[in-house]
Formats: C-alpha cells, structure tokens, sequence
C-alpha cells in the first residue's frame, strides 16, 4: 500500500475509535431545529451520518473521475497506436520508393558502365589495330632494308 492509503486507514480506525468510545454522548437525543419545526434527535448520530452521506459523495465523485480519465487515456493509447500505424505505413513507403530510386540509379550505372566498357573495347581494338599496322610497317621497313643489303 502506499503511505497515503496507510494514512487514511489510520485516519479512518482513528474515527471509529472515537466513535465507540464516544457512543453514548453520540446517541444521547437533543432538541434539533430544522427551521421550521423542532425534533428530538441524536446530534451526534445526525452529524456522523452527514459526514458518512458526504464521504460516500466524495467517493462517488472520485470513482466517476477516475472512470473518466481511464476512458480518455484508452482513446489517447488508440489513436497513438494509429498515428504510430500511420508514421509506420509512410515509412514503409518511403522505403519503398527509395529502393525504387536505387534500383533506376544502379540500373542507369550499368548501363554507363556497359557504354565505357564497349567505348574502351572499341579504343583497345583500334590501339590494337594501330600498334599492328605500325608493327607491320616496322616489320616491312626493316625487312626491306635486309632485302637491299
């Protein structure tokens, strides 16, 4: 229990105490005005049950507050629970979409990677090909000048 509950326990066996050992004085009938009429009555026993009718009021109250906030906290939890669905779905999406920018960017890569791997095996190929022809040329100058000696 907490303290706060302790200490109306204790309040509260304090009062019954009193009470019963007060009984008698409580109980003992006194004239009592209500305006308009006089009665006899316990005093004690009249103001005992007034404080029992607004204790009982005040739980009333306490009980019915409570109810209220449980309720608006259920209704704040399901709509935090659908905002965070809501945040969730839009993130999914996002992520969605990013693969999707990804996958045009790599696919836009390769195709530049395949246009320069075809530019530079045309360029070797025509290297090639010069380096033969000047080889060749090599070749038949020097093959010519054997010839002439």
């Amino acid at each position: 229990m907490r303290t706060r509950s302790l200490f109306l326990l204790l309040l509260l066996v304090l009062i019954a105490a009193f009470v019963v050992v007060n009984w008698s004085a409580i109980t003992t009938p006194v004239t009592l005005s209500l305006g308009v009429t006089e009665v006899q009555a316990p005093l004690g026993a009249v103001m005992l049950g007034l404080i029992v009718i607004i204790c009982v009021a005040f739980a009333a109250q306490l009980a019915f507050w409570q109810g209220s906030v449980l309720l608006e906290t259920r209704r704040h939890v399901k709509e935090m629970q659908a905002q965070r669905d809501l945040a969730d779905q839009a993130e999914a999406s996002r992520f969605t979409e990013l693969r999707g920018v990804m996958l045009a960017e790599l696919r836009t890569l390769a195709e530049r990677i395949d246009q320069s791997e075809s530019s530079l095996r045309g360029d070797i190929r025509d290297q090639a090909n010069s380096l033969a022809a000047a080889l060749g040329q090599l070749d038949d100058r020097i093959g010519g000048r054997s010839s002439t000696q």
